[in-house]
């Protein structure tokens, strides 16, 4: 009896676990999410990991005093990594429908995911940049330039995910009956 118990109540907690699922227009649809108040109460997940580097050079020519020609140039280099699996929070809806999600505090740092036109029906909300840009795809977070990088994760594929439990209740009761004497 306390192992059926037991494995009732195990059961329970992992049926009840979350899974993570790609946020899609069919999700959108089944939880209502579309108003501002909504969305802020879901938890956001990247898929995979986006990686956004800005490298400024400064090159200059010069001459001392005694006449040498001197030319120098120097250059800085900043990424930032966007792990998969990152925690973000609803920002707000752009133009087009898209999903402006927060990763970290600061004026404009925050992306943009919308839907891919082509494809199923059932439409994830994917990393929206301008893939075909000369150059590559570049992207203003917080107050920089970044050019997103093609080589490390896979940035194509970086969707919104969320978590999706499924709870069902059961209450059960067990009793023996004794029987009746005369």
């Amino acid at each position: 009896m306390k192992n059926i118990f037991l494995l009732v109540s195990l059961a329970t907690v992992l049926i009840s676990c979350g899974v993570k699922v790609p946020y899609t227009t069919q999700i959108r649809d089944e939880f209502t999410l579309d108003t501002d108040s909504k969305m802020r109460q879901v938890q956001f997940y990247t898929s995979h990991a986006i990686f956004l580097n800005q490298e400024k050079r400064d090159n200059s020519q010069n001459t001392t005093q005694n006449g040498t020609l001197v030319s120098s140039s120097s250059s800085e280099r900043e990424t930032i990594v966007i792990p998969a699996l990152t925690q973000c929070v609803f920002e707000g809806f752009g133009p087009k429908g898209e999903v402006i999600v927060r990763f970290e505090e600061g004026e404009g740092k925050y992306l943009s995911f919308a839907i891919k036109l082509e494809g199923s029906s059932v439409k994830r909300y994917y990393f929206d940049v301008d893939w075909n840009m000369q150059g590559g795809p570049k992207i203003k977070y917080g107050e920089n330039e970044y050019k997103v990088d093609l080589m490390r994760g896979v940035p194509r594929s970086a969707h919104l995910m969320v978590v999706k439990k499924r709870l069902q209740k059961t209450k059960r009761k067990e009793r023996v009956v004794r029987g009746l004497k005369v």
